[in-house]
């Protein structure tokens, strides 16, 4: 059975759409850019229902609670390593500035250390969102637009 995970895409409008990415931490990313963004999402503890795993990633990751509002479910994604990704969107305003992401810890270098869970967020046009998310989550910014038509 594939990993699973769940995400919210956050959306605002300013006056034109935007949406919000995260930039994954760690020494494995930090010199990668297009094509390596990601909305921000985690694996679903066991039992767990989607949607709320959803929001609590979203707050391990941004140290934020997403917006209280509707959450438009954005369907499924299956990313090039078979992890299955679900995604809603929320619309909300959100200041990358606040952002104090949770943590993670890895082997890197011979030894154990801890790195932040995303060493950025920053609001994108649809268009630059599209460079910049990983190919396979692409999708969801897309069915976003269409839903928003």
């Amino acid at each position: 059975m594939p990993k699973r995970s769940a995400g919210i895409l956050l959306w605002r409008r300013s006056p034109d759409l935007q949406v919000l990415l995260a930039h994954p931490g760690g020494p494995l990313f930090a010199r990668k850019d297009a094509g390596h963004w990601t909305i921000p999402k985690g694996e679903l503890d066991p039992g767990e229902e989607p949607l709320a795993a959803a929001y609590r990633e979203f707050t391990e990751e941004t140290g934020i609670a997403p917006p209280d509002g509707p959450a438009l479910p954005l369907g499924e994604v299956t990313q090039k390593s078979g992890k299955v990704v679900t995604a809603w969107a929320v619309e909300g305003d959100l200041d990358v500035d606040a952002v104090e992401p949770g943590t993670f810890t890895m082997t890197w270098q011979g030894r154990l250390q801890e790195f932040p869970e995303v060493d950025r967020v920053q609001w994108f046009s649809p268009a630059e969102a599209v460079e910049k998310l990983m190919p396979a989550q692409v999708p969801f910014v897309a069915r976003l637009e269409e839903e928003l038509r």
